[in-house]
């Protein structure tokens, strides 16, 4: 059991700190209107492991601080991401190709009224669920199918202590 739990920690880390240095490193897209987050590419990985889920959430949360984010968009933000993840890891069992679904999804429904509200952005609503969307669909759809398929052949090494906790 100890040795499960330090592996969730060590995983859950990992997947953090890679998301932090993607945010950071690609932050010139990684914020504003329209934004292709390149580390939400990592919200495929509850599919593989639990881990994923407080991984994600934590690196969105120190991306988003060390971006320069305000308030509402470190907690709205990361809940999204959050929010995501979960729902990612709970229908991975139901179709893989759904897994994208529950990050764009919750990113659409929040980052917009952040932006709005937080940021004083005056783009109206839709349009900026329409490019936030778009955003996503390429960060988590296209780049995390590319993610889930490198990892796919390795996910009974790499994620198999954790996997069905």
């Amino acid at each position: 059991m100890k040795n499960k739990n330090i592996t969730f920690m060590t995983q859950a880390a990992m997947i953090a700190a890679i998301y932090v240095v993607l945010t950071y490193v690609f932050a010139p897209f990684s914020f504003g209107e329209v934004q292709i987050r390149i580390a939400e590419a990592l919200t495929i990985l509850p599919v593989f492991t639990p881990a994923a889920i407080p991984g994600l959430f934590i690196g969105c949360l120190i991306g988003n601080i060390l971006g320069g984010a305000i308030l509402p968009d470190i907690i709205f933000g990361s809940l999204a991401t959050l929010a995501g993840a979960y729902f990612t890891w709970k229908i991975k069992d139901y179709n893989v190709l759904l897994a994208p679904l529950p990050p764009i999804v919750a990113n659409i429904l929040v980052v917009p009224f952040v932006l709005r509200y937080g940021y004083g952005v005056i783009l109206p609503i839709p349009f900026m669920m329409l490019t936030v969307g778009i955003g996503e669909v390429i960060s988590c759809g296209v780049l995390g199918f590319i993610v889930y398929s490198a990892l796919k052949k390795y996910k009974n090494t790499l994620f198999a202590s954790i996997r069905d906790r």
